[in-house]
């Protein structure tokens, strides 16, 4: 054991006689260690910069309630409607595997039934099929020159300048 620790100290006083320790971050600041012990640290120093996200640590079910509630968001941007029976059977069979994982548990997320969901789909299609179309009329409903780029303004009709 004792030749072990010779082993070890040798070979950090090698390292720190080759510079291998010079220029690591931190070096020379001191440790913040805080006034009590706090065992979650590591996660609130990764978290504070920026290399954790903070939801990754929430509960399964409260990530599945998130998403739930943005379902809308997340409907309207599905090409078809095979695209929208495929993520409602994925997010319910999600939801049926956090309850599973968890039977005893106080909160449970919703599912996403298959039909309602295409109904859902629908309805936020033809509602952004309607704004597109109306802000194309209204688009086609400037004068000539508001349509223009502005290059064919400035440069002329020819796209060139004469």
């Amino acid at each position: 054991m004792v030749r072990d620790s010779r082993w070890v100290d040798g070979a950090i006083e090698d390292a720190i006689a080759r510079g291998d320790f010079d220029d690591l971050p931190g070096s020379g600041k001191p440790l913040e260690l805080g006034t009590h012990h706090d065992p979650d640290w590591w996660i609130k120093q990764r978290i504070a910069e920026g290399e954790v996200d903070p939801a990754a640590l929430l509960p399964t079910v409260v990530l599945l309630q998130r998403e739930f509630a943005a379902r809308d968001e997340t409907l309207v941007e599905l090409p078809d409607e095979e695209a929208v029976r495929a993520y409602a059977e994925d997010f319910t069979e999600r939801v049926m595997d956090d309850r599973l994982a968890n039977p005893n548990a106080r909160m449970i997320a919703p599912t996403l039934e298959i039909e309602p969901a295409l109904a859902r789909w629908r309805e936020l299609r033809a509602e952004r099929e309607a704004e597109e179309r109306a802000r194309l009329e209204e688009r086609a409903a400037l004068p000539g020159s508001a349509r223009m780029p502005w290059w064919r303004r400035v440069l002329g009709s020819g796209g060139t300048s004469r």
